[in-house]
């Protein structure tokens, strides 16, 4: 079955069966047979390739495929590889610019900066003169997880012949995420959009920068930036040789952070220790490849909730979830309802600064998910990267709190928006409403009278939780036909049995033999389904 679905494959049969030779190998390698924990499937990820790294990444960010300790683990999948050699990287920048490398760089130094599953790292001179870091895309990197991609999808296309569970759907979804996020980060003019657009809405901000993108020489696989020689913001040690005040990088770091999510909507998705550095006192974002967005209206849902936590109204996070997330099917409120409640028990008795608005926000997808609701991108790519660059804080700022920091903010967004010009006009607008709908209550009265007594009045009641209740009397109604068949073939097939109708078997007429089969069929079908469900 296997080999037919992989016969029709675009990447063709033998490549493919190579590579699930490969995958296999790897497979034995960790006994996954024995049994499977977090650590081992992070190594096997790592080990599989760079598909299966951001795989890996991306159900990271889903926390309703695997427990918080996978989620945990995965999160720290590395991405870095082996370098290419130096004359690859030379042959694909001369391709790329079909032109010899010296005619657009005086100079670049052999050995990477840095070599990633992606991507190649390596420090520049151009002919003016400036510094600039060259990135450059590993060939044929596209088409091995074009491969990859295809192959999964043909072994989920199989698993969906013998499984009728929606994770397979599900993870088809996640499969379509991926690989959309990583066609992204191969897109290196893209990354030179997201640098630009990142770089305009922190331009008021003078603790915070990123490189300059040189966009004549940026290509879809060449991507030519400023260099800027700084310190890692994990390098703790060395940056107070260096006389740089600790405890003020990272709140300017909590403060930009937050800044990017709850004012601009447009926030680093990947903010590891190695994609932050400190240049000059500032706090320099690297590697803008994968950005998230949220929506106007996701940031204040995400508000809401961090307000409803904290006065423990579970209405109004109600109504924060729900602006969350997406209605696929109808909600059973009631249940919704009490999910809520039980994940505001679980955060009752925190105190504010103690709240983790990684956990939170993970707590909340799972609520989403438990009621068939859809979770937007990047809700699932915030809860990853506060997560990230909470674990970063930790490490170089354990005494700074990032959540004070988020309450401080949203303290100041409330300071700034309420206006009491705006709140009496806001009250003026809503008294007349309430005043005009009162007045005009009698007239609907009058009206819902008349159609009662001419017998024209229709009443739409939905019985909330009535669902479960009407499937359990379905499938007794189900049964109880059943059983009045078979009894009703039984009897018949009884009195054709007393004549003589032709044709016969064994000396019985034959429609009374069929009669009997079926109704036997029926009784096992129905004795089976009621021990199943005793």
């Amino acid at each position: 079955m296997l080999k037919d679905i992989l016969k029709n494959d675009k990447v063709g049969y033998k490549g493919s069966s190579l590579r699930l030779r490969q995958m296999l190998s790897v497979l034995r390698k960790y006994e996954v047979v024995r049994g499977m924990n977090p650590e081992k499937m992070r190594l096997i990820l790592e080990e599989l390739g760079p598909t299966f790294v951001k795989l890996g990444q991306v159900i990271s960010m889903r926390p309703d495929f695997l427990s918080g300790e996978y989620i945990y683990e995965l999160s720290k999948l590395q991405t870095q590889a082996n370098p290419l050699p130096f004359s690859i990287i030379k042959e694909v920048i001369e391709q790329e610019y079909a032109q010899k490398w010296s005619n657009v760089f005086a100079d670049i130094d052999e050995e990477a900066l840095g070599s990633a599953s992606i991507a190649q790292v390596h420090k520049a001179t151009l002919k003016n003169g400036d510094k600039v870091v060259v990135k450059v895309q590993r060939p044929g990197i596209y088409e091995v997880m074009a491969q990859d991609i295809t192959l999964l999808k043909r072994v989920v296309q199989l698993l969906q012949l013998f499984s009728k569970s929606h994770d397979v759907v599900d993870f088809m979804a996640v499969l379509d995420e991926m690989w959309t996020i990583t066609k992204q980060e191969m897109d290196f003019m893209m990354e030179a959009d997201h640098i630009d657009e990142f770089r305009h809405l922190n331009s008021d901000d003078s603790n915070v920068g990123c490189p300059y993108v040189y966009r004549k020489l940026t290509t879809a696989r060449i991507l030519v930036m400023e260099y800027i020689a700084g310190i890692r913001i994990d390098k703790v040690d060395e940056l107070k040789r260096a006389g740089y005040n600790i405890e003020k990088l990272g709140l300017n770091l909590g403060k930009n952070y937050i800044k990017q999510i709850i004012n601009d909507g447009y926030f680093h998705a990947d903010p590891h220790s190695g994609n932050i550095w400190v240049n000059n006192g500032k706090i320099i974002w690297l590697d803008l490849g994968m950005m998230g967005r949220l929506s106007q209206q996701e940031r204040a849902a995400l508000k809401k909730a961090i307000y409803a936590l904290a006065h423990n109204d579970t209405f109004a996070m109600k109504s924060a979830v729900l602006s969350l997330g997406t209605v696929k099917t109808k909600i059973n409120h009631i249940k919704l309802y009490e999910d809520i409640d039980v994940l505001m028990m679980h955060y009752n008795d925190l105190q504010f600064k103690e709240l983790s608005l990684g956990a939170l926000s993970h707590d909340i997808i799972a609520v989403l998910r438990r009621h068939n609701l859809g979770v937007a991108p990047g809700l699932s790519m915030f809860a990853r990267g506060i997560m990230s660059i909470d674990g970063v804080m930790q490490i170089v700022c354990p005494q700074v709190n990032f959540v004070d920091i988020m309450r401080e903010q949203l303290q100041k967004d409330f300071s700034r928006d309420f206006n009491w010009k705006d709140e009496i006009k806001k009250f003026q607008h809503e008294s007349y409403s309430l005043m005009y709908r009162s007045m005009q209550l009698p007239e609907q009265l009058s009206d819902m009278i008349k159609m009662t007594m001419s017998g024209q009045t229709k009443v739409n009641l939905d019985v909330t939780g009535s669902e479960e209740p009407l499937k359990y009397v379905d499938k007794m109604i189900n049964k109880l036909i059943i059983g009045i068949i078979s009894s009703a073939l039984l009897l018949g097939s009884s009195i054709i049995c007393t004549t003589n109708m032709s044709p016969k078997f064994l000396e019985i007429p034959f429609l009374g033999v069929l009669g009997y089969l079926a109704a036997l069929i029926l009784c096992a079908r129905l004795i089976i389904s009621i021990w199943r469900h005793r």
